[in-house]
């Protein structure tokens, strides 16, 4: 009697990464490791270069994305990335970045990896083949309609990002699903699908390439074009800073006299009448205000120093 032979180690999940191109072999770069290390650093390079072709295809739904979030975020709401691996590591250091670039609240920005924060360092085993554990972690948050959920998976078949997405959605919040796949199920999850589609590896699977560098550049643009939208930055200029540090308190008086062209003995009583607040201040010098108008006329504006100006000039005619 023949007997059947056994099914190969873990056959579906192999069959499933045959299909995504960012799993694929590239046979051109078989004897890579023979090469000159300036030729390997210049195909590397070379590599590299195609990355922001491939955003720029998928900038109008980025875009969409973008301003869906903001518009959550401006009634209250929070941003939350979730993945496992390098792409959970690149949404905690997008979020991470928040607060000392847009002074934003610790908790409006959180990033999310599986595994918890001893993941950032290293591997934990299983955590990001369960959903279940996203949508535990999106529960400890209190995740609700007014937050913004997005899933980061260069795959797109990641459970936990899946999970936390689908999670996600159930509960009201906007979901945004960013993969390297097309026809990911990540995309497939979400209110808004971002498939940056960057192509095989240099080395074969190692999606914290070409993948990882596509999804920091997505991530950038979400966190800061949503500040941009939310009143966080006045033209280029980062006027919600928090200075917290020498080089910090050094560039917000740069960023006032950018604003105002002001002399420094201006500069320093602004900020010394509006307790350091870099908004505030370029606010008191271009609308001839007091520090408590300022911030009166901040708040009413609801942070955005163009509409502050406006409030702050008489109405003539």
């Amino acid at each position: 009697m023949t007997s059947t032979p056994a099914p190969a180690p873990y056959g579906d999940l192999r069959a499933q990464l045959e299909t995504l191109t960012t799993e694929a072999f590239r046979a051109d770069l078989a004897e890579i490791d023979r090469l000159p290390t300036a030729e390997i650093a210049r195909l590397m390079n070379g590599e590299d270069a195609t990355v922001p072709t491939a955003v720029a295809d998928q900038l109008p739904r980025i875009a969409e994305a973008i301003d869906a979030v903001a518009e959550r975020m401006g009634r209250g709401g929070r941003l939350i990335y979730a993945g496992a691996g390098t792409a959970g590591r690149l949404g905690v250091l997008d979020a991470s970045e928040c607060p000392p670039t847009f002074n934003t609240d610790p908790g409006d920005v959180v990033g999310l990896i599986a595994g918890g924060p001893s993941a950032m360092v290293t591997s934990v085993e299983g955590a990001e083949d369960s959903g279940e554990l996203a949508a535990a972690d999106l529960g400890a948050l209190g995740v609700g309609p007014d937050d913004a959920v997005v899933g980061v998976s260069a795959s797109g078949r990641t459970p936990y990002a899946i999970g936390a997405v689908e999670h996600a959605r159930s509960l009201g919040a906007l979901t945004v699903g960013l993969s390297c796949n097309a026809d990911s199920a990540l995309a497939a999850a979400a209110d808004h699908g971002i498939e940056v589609v960057v192509g095989a590896e240099l080395i074969t699977g190692s999606t914290r390439l070409k993948a990882g560098t596509a999804q920091k550049l997505v991530l950038n643009m979400i966190s800061t074009i949503t500040m941009i939208r939310l009143g966080k930055t006045y033209g280029n200029l980062m006027v919600d800073v928090r200075a917290s540090n020498e080089k910090l308190r050094a560039r917000s008086r740069r960023i006032v006299a950018l604003a105002t062209g002001a002399s420094d003995d201006e500069i320093e009583a602004a900020l010394a009448a509006t307790d350091g607040e870099v908004k505030n201040a370029i606010l008191t010098i271009l609308g001839g205000v007091d520090g408590p108008t300022a911030a009166a006329l901040l708040a009413q504006s609801h942070g955005h120093l163009r509409a502050a100006l406006q409030s702050s000039r008489p109405v003539t005619g």
